[in-house]
């Protein structure tokens, strides 16, 4: 593995931290904001390298550095009267045990700071303020994408003017170089007609009969010099007169970083909708001649080879230049960001859309109480919900072996 590709696996590694640990800022903001007591924040899992507590918090750095977690007390309300809170054999069950759980966490004195006692639109803001972040996240790397670096686009300046190019009856001295067209000439007009890019110029050469003289424009050295070139027809059946465009970066608007999000929320909610069948797909590549789908989930693993790909290869790949690296890495991190926001918006815990489905399910019930006039039925019992999580944190683990192994038995490759 090359210096290169090293590189951008670490820059990837450093981003994906970065996203993770500012998707739990977004679950930690709102719920300090509305008083819930939030006493862990960590960077990291395992021992701790650095740690300081700041009012309520203990912020921590810890030695593993493969994601990030926010503690919240008291996400689970205890029973109601009338609830099962034993199992056959006798013991807690599952959704009693999480009960447990959580009313230890919280001190003395300090129940009215419980996140069960939030109303249900506040739970909603505290368990939707993360894949926000994400969101945000994405956005803000797309506009410096987009618009701080922008897109490489072929520009009105000459880049190479080969002595010979290749026409229908075979290699024929290039009309650019005949006609004294040189490297870092600036096309200026065809035929007294202005080229504001070098598309235009492509367009009213193709417009030019082969063999008639026209009169390219260019400027050099702060002076305009018009040149007379007679397009010849291409392998290809296009007009060519034989040069090669430089490059310029062009930022987008905004609009254009707004429809290209939007284009990338709608792609990535395709993939997760069927995600358990794209999984299943990358499975079954493993152990058959398939191919794997370039656009399809990869794991982590896979986003990290990708980027060292881009750093590593970048000239293979027709990366111009190191800015042009930047923003595929980039990129690839506000996919990531879009791909983190819509996942954790399924609506099955332990992922954030399950509590968001839970809060609204007690936000829709003690509504329609009140309505009726009844009495307040008070939060609703989301920890009976706890084998669901078992099942689908099990679930998750299982398609992230299957991802991971894929990525490393069967790479996606950008090539």
């Amino acid at each position: 593995m090359s210096v290169g590709s090293i590189v951008g696996i670490v820059v990837v590694v450093i981003g994906i931290l970065a996203s993770v640990a500012l998707h739990e800022v977004g679950h930690m903001l709102p719920a300090k904001k509305f008083g819930v007591l939030v006493p862990d924040y960590a960077v990291g899992f395992g021992p701790a390298l650095w740690k300081k507590k700041i009012g309520d918090t203990t912020y921590a750095l810890r030695a593993i550095l493969l994601g990030g977690y926010v503690k919240i007390v008291g996400m689970y309300a205890p029973a109601r009267p009338g609830t099962r809170l034993v199992g056959r054999g006798g013991k807690p069950t599952l959704a009693q045990e999480a009960r447990e759980a959580s009313a230890v966490e919280i001190p003395d004195g300090q129940e009215h700071r419980a996140f069960y006692r939030l109303s249900a639109p506040k739970k909603i803001a505290v368990m939707l303020g993360g894949p926000l972040m994400n969101l945000l996240i994405c956005i803000v790397l797309s506009a410096v994408t987009m618009i701080g670096i922008g897109a490489p686009t072929a520009s009105r300046t000459i880049a190479d003017v080969p002595a010979t190019i290749m026409s229908a009856s075979g290699e024929v001295a290039s009309p650019a170089y005949e006609a004294g067209v040189r490297p870092g000439d600036t096309v200026v007009a065809w035929n007294g007609q202005p080229v504001a890019t070098f598309a235009e110029l492509q367009h009213a050469v193709g417009a030019t009969q082969e063999g008639e003289s026209a009169v390219l424009t260019v400027e050099r050295d702060g002076s305009t010099v018009d040149l007379s070139v007679s397009p010849v027809t291409g392998a290809q059946g296009a007009r060519l007169v034989g040069v090669t465009a430089g490059y310029e970066y062009v930022s987008a608007s905004p609009a254009d970083v707004a429809a290209a999000n939007w284009q990338m929320f709608t792609g990535t909610t395709a993939v997760v909708t069927r995600l358990p069948q794209a999984v299943w797909q990358v499975g079954r590549s493993v152990f058959t001649d398939e191919k794997r789908d370039s656009s399809g989930v990869v794991s982590v693993v896979g986003v990290g080879r990708l980027a060292g790909e881009v750093t590593g290869d970048s000239q293979a790949l027709g990366l111009r230049d190191t800015r042009q690296v930047v923003a595929v890495l980039l990129s690839l991190l506000a996919s990531l960001n879009m791909a983190l926001f819509v996942f954790n918006l399924i609506p099955l815990p332990p992922l954030d859309g399950g509590h968001i489905l839970g809060a609204i399910y007690e936000g829709v019930r003690r509504t329609v109480a009140r309505v009726r006039g009844a009495e307040d039925p008070g939060p609703a019992d989301t920890a009976r919900l706890v084998p669901v999580t078992w099942v689908v944190g099990g679930l998750l683990v299982a398609m992230s072996v299957i991802l991971i192994v894929a990525d490393i038995v069967k790479p996606v490759s950008l090539g």
